[in-house]
């Protein structure tokens, strides 16, 4: 991790904004990466509600030494409004999950969940393409996983939301680009799909519902989390007990720190 005794008036800083904050592995990856690189940065927690979102963000505009922020559960979606501009991904998807800072203060969107979620999968041997896959959750993060599960070239994506409208929604908007998926509004019910994917935020606190029916999971199905604490969430418990093959949550923010690092040091 970043040496704080290293930290100078030349440090480049950086943020992650969420709601709650104390699950983020963030900080101590990128950190870690700044020191491999022998880069000058340190990348800090910052906890941020709802309500407070628009007065917090005006304010980082105008720390001159901030270069940029990644933003996660649950202000992916609002902060779009908040910026400046966004990348046509990020338009597409709906949700921004980093923001670089130019000199002037402009705050400049991008969304790189979904790459990096299919960066994971691959990293760990798991090829999307000509797969059927079944989405829990129409928020930020499954809207971004949704379209890069689409571009990685599923056969078959299944969109199960307990706001049914909000999953319609997702489907037309991955129609439009991938005419050639497959698409559905699914219910609480994954079976029937090679690849069963978690893209809310169920399973981060006590006492969550399960995002989907896990009494239907079997044996042949690969079941993947956003989640990364717990690492083995209520899903990927009750996947292993069936005898799915899981993949945890932490591959997705590893893959995606260098993502997010190649944004921020090109701007």
């Amino acid at each position: 991790m970043t040496n704080i005794n290293s930290i100078s008036g030349n440090t480049k800083v950086y943020a992650i904004i969420a709601d709650p904050i104390h699950h983020v592995k963030t900080p101590a990856a990128m950190n870690d990466l700044f020191s491999a690189r022998g880069e000058d940065g340190v990348l800090v927690p910052f906890h941020v509600a709802p309500e407070d979102l628009p007065t917090v963000v005006a304010g980082l505009r105008g720390i001159q030494s901030l270069e940029g922020f990644i933003v996660t559960v649950p202000h992916k979606t609002t902060i779009v409004d908040l910026c400046d501009s966004v990348t046509e991904a990020a338009r597409v998807v709906g949700a921004v999950n980093v923001v670089t800072r130019t000199k002037a203060g402009k705050l400049h969107g991008d969304i790189l969940d979904g790459a990096g979620f299919v960066a994971g999968l691959r990293q760990a041997g798991i090829e999307p393409k000509g797969l059927s896959a079944y989405l829990a959750g129409a928020g930020g993060a499954a809207n971004a996983i949704a379209f890069a599960l689409a571009e990685a070239g599923v056969k078959r994506l299944t969109i199960a939301n307990r706001t049914a409208k909000k999953a319609q929604d997702l489907v037309e908007r991955i129609a439009a680009s991938f005419p050639a998926v497959e698409l559905s509004v699914g219910t609480s019910d994954p079976s029937d799909h090679d690849l069963v994917v978690n893209g809310t935020s169920l399973g981060l606190r006590p006492g969550d519902a399960l995002p989907c029916d896990a009494s239907k999971l079997t044996s042949n199905q690969i079941v993947a989390e956003i989640i990364m604490q717990p690492a083995i969430t209520p899903l990927l418990a009750a996947a292993k007990e069936v005898g799915c093959r899981v993949h945890q949550g932490l591959p997705m923010l590893l893959c995606q720190i260098e993502l997010m690092a190649a944004v921020m040091a090109s701007k």
